[in-house]
């Protein structure tokens, strides 16, 4: 068996989960994302996940319409928080222990974010599940997911696209010449304006040496890659 991390953070963006819907939780969809997740939980691998919460709620959708910017983000953090909570029972159905950690406080659906206890759950195989972002408006769910990547020493993140099967140098559904990259640093995320996160998470990133990869939740099988150093992006 190749050499395999350890501890990743994958992150599913909130569209993902509305599937074919457009809108809302595809509980289809929530079911396949669970099942790979034990798939690869089975290879003794601990991982926790940051779910954005783009399918009910986008904060700056509704700054822009006019809401308060600071408001319009907190709704998106509560968008989080259900997309975590319907994760969480998906993961307990199919046998996989997990917990749910906030950053703003409700106790009576989840713990409140402790980083040690984060990694204690993790050192016991459970999978932990990171919601409300940073806890703090104008920051996004990329950025969390390299916050807490830095915080319990993930040494990759795999950020799961609906969409697109890796990182283009144009957008390939417009531009059907566009470059997949197989490689490339964070420098070149910055320089180039990628979009693949933003330039807050990718610095993040850069300055912790932690490696990202890319790729398509609706192939099943590319989540198993999880266990093996092959073709990871660098930073």
């Amino acid at each position: 068996m190749m050499e395999k991390y350890n501890r990743v953070v994958l992150k599913l963006s909130g569209e993902a989960l509305a599937g074919k819907l457009g809108y809302g939780i595809d509980p289809e969809v929530i079911q396949s994302i669970a099942t790979q997740i034990k798939e690869i939980v089975a290879y003794d691998i601990e991982i926790a996940i940051v779910v954005g919460g783009g399918n009910i709620w986008r904060g700056m959708a509704g700054s822009a319409k006019g809401m308060d910017r600071a408001t319009a983000d907190y709704m998106g953090m509560l968008a989080t928080v259900m997309n975590s909570l319907a994760l969480q029972d998906s993961l307990e159905d199919n046998g996989v222990q997990s917990r749910v950690q906030t950053s703003i406080e409700m106790r009576q659906v989840a713990e409140p974010y402790i980083r040690r206890k984060a990694i204690r759950h993790l050192e016991k195989k459970r999978v932990v599940i990171f919601a409300a972002g940073t806890g703090n408006p104008y920051f996004s769910t990329d950025t969390t997911a390299a916050l807490r990547a830095a915080e319990i020493e993930a040494e990759v993140i795999l950020m799961a696209k609906n969409k697109v099967d890796g990182v283009y140098d144009a957008d390939p559904f417009v531009h059907p010449e566009a470059k997949k990259y197989q490689e490339l640093t964070y420098l070149d995320l910055l320089n180039g304006n990628l979009g693949v996160m933003d330039s807050t998470a990718s610095t993040l990133c850069m300055d912790n040496d932690i490696l990202f990869s890319c790729f398509p939740l609706w192939k099943r099988a590319t989540l198993k890659r999880l266990y093996s150093r092959k073709n990871w992006y660098s930073n």
